[in-house]
C-alpha cells in the first residue's frame, strides 16, 4: 500500500487495500477464497463460516450453481466491506439495507419475516444490529435469491438434515442473511425466536411505511436471557411491561 506522508489511513482502508479474493474449482466444488487477510480479521472470517484454505479462508459451493459469475463479481466487490463491518470497523446502516429489501419484496408472494436484533430495532428499541436476518418459509429461498441476485455474495447453500434447509448471504450496504424452511429441530431444547413457534405467533409491526412480520417479544426475551444478553433482555422486558 502506498501512503503519502501525513496522510491518515483508517483500519478499514487497510483492510480493503490488502484483502484479496479469488475463486478456485476443485473437482465439483468452487471455492470462494479470501486471502492476504490481516491476523485481526481471521476470527471474523471464521465467524462468517470461512475455513482455512491454502493461503487464506474459503467457503465451497457446487461448481454448477447458476449465476456463479455474477455472484462472484459481487463477492469480489463487496467482501472487503462485509468483513470490515463484521469486525466492527465500519458503521452498519441497517435501515438502508432493510428498506431496499422491503422495496424489492413489495408485491411478491413470499412468506418471510425479520428476526434477530433487527426485529427489535424496528420496534424502536435502542439496539444496534450488526446485520439483517430473515427467515423464509414455503421454499421461498430460491425466489428471494433471484430477487436479490445483484447483491448476492455467495451461492445459496443447501443444508439437508440441519435445523433449516437453506442459507443465503447478500450485501446491501450491510450484510443480509437468510435461512429457509426452518424445521422443528430448531426447538429441540426450547422455543427459538426464528422457529416454527415464532412463525406461528409472529406479530406485525409498521416501519418505514411497510408491514413487517417479527417474532413475539417473549420469545426474543427468552433467547436473549439464554444467550446472556442482559442489556438487551432488560430493554425487551421494559417494552413488554410498557
Amino acid at each position: 500500500m502506498n501512503v503519502r506522508f501525513g496522510e491518515q489511513v483508517s483500519e478499514c482502508d487497510v483492510v480493503e487495500d490488502e484483502m484479496k479474493t479469488r475463486r478456485k474449482i476443485v473437482d465439483q466444488q468452487i471455492y470462494f477464497v479470501v486471502s492476504e487477510v490481516d491476523d485481526s480479521l481471521q476470527e471474523t472470517l471464521k465467524h462468517l463460516v470461512y475455513s482455512p484454505f491454502e493461503d487464506g479462508f474459503a467457503r465451497a459451493f457446487p461448481a454448477n450453481t447458476p449465476h456463479l459469475d455474477q455472484i462472484y463479481e459481487n463477492f469480489e466487490r463487496y467482501m472487503p466491506d462485509l468483513v470490515s463491518q463484521a469486525a466492527g470497523l465500519q458503521p452498519v446502516p441497517w435501515e438502508n439495507c432493510l428498506m431496499t429489501v422491503l422495496e424489492r419484496l413489495e408485491g411478491q408472494d413470499l412468506k418471510w419475516w425479520l428476526v434477530g436484533s433487527g426485529a427489535l430495532a424496528v420496534r424502536g428499541l435502542p439496539v444496534k444490529p450488526h446485520d439483517v436476518d430473515l427467515v423464509v418459509q414455503d421454499q421461498g429461498s430460491a425466489r428471494l435469491s433471484a430477487l436479490l441476485l445483484d447483491y448476492q455474495v455467495e451461492p445459496v447453500s443447501n443444508s439437508p438434515g440441519w435445523i433449516w434447509d437453506w442459507f443465503g448471504r447478500c450485501f446491501l450496504q450491510v450484510r443480509l442473511e437468510w435461512v429457509g424452511d426452518v424445521n422443528a429441530q430448531a426447538e429441540q431444547n426450547a422455543p427459538a425466536d426464528f422457529g416454527p413457534t415464532a412463525l406461528e405467533r409472529s406479530e406485525t409491526v409498521y416501519w418505514g411505511g411497510y408491514e413487517i412480520k417479527v417474532p413475539p417479544l417473549d420469545l426474543q426475551l427468552a433467547v436473549s436471557e439464554r444467550r446472556g444478553l442482559t442489556e438487551r433482555a432488560n430493554l425487551i422486558r421494559s417494552l413488554i411491561m410498557g
